[in-house]
């Protein structure tokens, strides 16, 4: 077996200087993360609240990392969120970029954020269609305490390598379509897809940031910090 870093190195000779290297680090413990923050990885992805809040009081003295929520976040825990992330890559509705919004004129803060887009029918998957999300758009701009960066998409299982790489275009082309519409807080600079077993098709159609976790620090074990029924 390869040490994390060794993985991390594999990796970045894989992954265009463009391209944010996410660590997923969901169930991944405290010292396996320190590894990859001496390896250079200084993106965290969780998908947890309550886990995550765990794993931040323990790296405290990691000061120059950036926290991302990359799990489906309900709107009770959108509060905590945003005391804990810099970015939120799951906001999959308008009700809850509207409560991150409201929450955030709150607490002076403005978080980074990607919207989530669902291309395919899929009960394990949340997102915007594309219809629904051209129809919203008028509603999130008015959202002006979010920094709204881009679009999040994540394939459901049994794609295809070329069924995967197609969406991963859409996604793309559907982050253009809604930049030439220049709306003052929506500028569509990012793009958040790919995982560990696709990420290089996600790279080929676009990507700007890539959530690898798997690939990085292997199987992922269960630790003592982790809840479970929190999503």
């Amino acid at each position: 077996m390869s040490s994390i870093a060794e993985r991390i190195a594999e990796i970045r000779e894989k992954l265009p200087h463009t391209v944010r290297l996410i660590a997923v680090t969901k169930q991944v413990s405290v010292a396996a993360m320190r590894e990859a923050y001496t390896a250079g990885i200084r993106d965290f992805g969780e998908s947890r609240v309550q886990e995550a809040a765990s794993k931040q009081a323990q790296l405290q003295d990691l000061t120059d990392v950036t926290w991302h929520m990359i799990g489906r976040l309900q709107t009770n825990k959108a509060k905590k969120a945003l005391e804990q992330f810099q970015w939120i890559h799951s906001v999959d509705s308008l009700k809850l970029a509207q409560r991150l919004n409201q929450l955030a004129m709150q607490m002076s803060c403005q978080p980074k954020v990607c919207l989530q887009v669902k291309w395919l029918s899929d009960p394990n998957k949340t997102g915007w269609s594309v219809s629904e999300l051209l129809q919203d758009l008028p509603a999130l701009n008015a959202c002006d305490r979010l920094d709204i960066q881009g679009l999040m998409t994540i394939p459901p299982l049994g794609l295809s390598d070329l069924e995967i790489l197609n969406l991963f275009e859409q996604t793309r082309e559907l982050a253009t379509r809604i930049q030439k519409q220049h709306w003052s807080n929506m500028p569509m600079q990012h793009l958040s897809m790919g995982m560990s077993d696709d990420y290089l098709l996600a790279v080929q159609a676009g990507a700007t940031m890539v959530r690898l976790g798997r690939i990085l620090f292997g199987a992922r074990p269960k630790i003592s910090n982790t809840t479970e029924s929190e999503s």
